[in-house]
């Protein structure tokens, strides 16, 4: 969910070494072992790793001075529109993950700042489809609007498609098939479920394969739901309990009673 040129590298053999590493931690929710071996000494190596960071503060609910701080450092090195826009993006992302999480309501400054990356990052760039999503999860956890976020997952899953995005591609499948499972289509939400899943295994997406599973669980019947919801757990707890949101979605609705 950090800067789309991110999940276009390490992800695959003959990718450049540092960012395989990077890859690699970054899958393994080690945000920070990540960060540490980019030198942010220019606006792309900056980005990249507040990027990291902000990614970390809303699987981990952690991490949040250091996020500002590697953000301040890429807002000012930005020098192109399409840098300004990213950094704007990622701007809108972590004030996002904290109105999400309840740590500060920052929903404003997120819109703000997500209608700025919208303004400098030219429609059918590579930063472009990012955006869309992100402005698809303000839609629909903020706003309420499942409307637009459902067209805003679609531009941004055309725009993934068009990028060769697969990690970008593994959230839109995701959220589109979230809001198809609302509306009781059982079907696509399975397949969504399903395409996510495939992706980020095939990726090596560790910490992203939990939330995948048991969303896949949460549109499957017995007993194959609670085979699901037992191997996200497992993987859940491997992690240390990263994204600390998903203990809600592992407890079935029984357990509850």
């Amino acid at each position: 969910m950090a800067h789309t040129a991110m999940s276009g590298y390490g992800t695959t053999a003959g990718d450049d070494p540092l960012q395989t590493a990077v890859w690699r931690l970054r899958s393994r929710a080690c945000w920070a072992d990540a960060a540490a071996l980019i030198e942010p000494c220019t606006a792309g190596a900056s980005l990249q790793r507040a990027g990291l960071l902000v990614e970390r503060c809303l699987y981990t609910e952690q991490g949040w001075e250091e996020a500002e701080d590697a953000l301040r450092t890429a807002e000012a090195q930005a020098r192109s529109d399409d840098e300004r826009g990213a950094a704007a993006c990622e701007r809108g992302q972590l004030a996002y993950a904290a109105t999400l999480l309840g740590v500060r309501d920052r929903a404003d400054e997120a819109r703000a700042a997500l209608g700025r990356a919208a303004a400098l990052i030219a429609p059918g760039a590579p930063g472009r489809a990012m955006l869309d999503f992100r402005r698809g999860l303000l839609a629909e956890n903020l706003a309420r609007s499942p409307q637009a976020a459902r067209a805003a997952y679609r531009r941004a899953h055309a725009g993934a498609t068009a990028h060769s995005d697969p990690l970008l591609l593994s959230f839109t499948w995701r959220h589109l098939a979230g809001l198809a499972l609302r509306d009781g289509e059982l079907a696509e939400a399975r397949h969504g479920f399903g395409e996510s899943l495939r992706i980020r295994e095939e990726l090596g997406y560790l910490v992203g394969t939990a939330p995948a599973l048991a969303s896949l669980a949460d549109a499957e019947t017995e007993p194959e739901a609670s085979r699901l919801r037992a191997e996200a757990g497992r993987l859940f707890r491997l992690l240390g309990g990263v994204p600390t949101w998903l203990a809600r979605q592992l407890t079935p609705p029984a357990a509850t009673a």
